[in-house]
């Protein structure tokens, strides 16, 4: 804990002018504040990679960055959040343009496929927060592969 220059007492780091005499303090090194890169955990970065629509920005980030590339457990949920995403992609377009075409619009087709995509993102996000482990049946195997 620092001191007055002036008069002795007790300041905090943070203190510009001592409490007692009102003596300008000193300038102290304040320590370097960590941006968002260095706030990010591979736990927290894998949660990321399962958030529907969005996750596929944080598996980019974790397949591009150099601070995890040596993370596997990170690179594994980034590869398989990012196949869930075309996953959903597939669904959406594909499946949607033969259904518009070839189907009724109102079988309801589609809209239930990418449901069981948005049920299985909400899975892998509460599993990878609670630090569990699990590899989807198809997606994990071809994440695995990818590694």
């Amino acid at each position: 804990m620092p001191f007055c220059t002036s008069c002795g007492h007790e300041a905090k780091v943070a203190d510009r002018f001592c409490r007692k005499c009102g003596a300008p303090q000193p300038d102290q090194p304040r320590p370097a504040a960590g941006g968002l890169r260095d706030s990010l955990t591979p736990r927290s970065v894998s949660v990321l990679c399962y958030v529907p629509w969005l996750g596929w920005l944080a598996s980019v980030y974790v397949l591009a960055s150099g601070k995890l590339a040596r993370e596997a457990q990170a690179r594994f949920h980034a590869y398989q959040g990012l196949f869930l995403f075309v996953a959903w992609l597939v669904v959406h377009w594909v499946f949607g343009l033969w259904t518009a075409i070839f189907l009724d619009d109102h079988i309801p087709l589609v809209q239930l496929l990418e449901l069981g995509v948005l049920v299985v993102w909400i899975f892998m996000l509460v599993k990878t927060s609670r630090g569990e482990d699990y590899e989807l049946p198809i997606v994990g195997e071809l994440a695995r592969k990818s590694m």
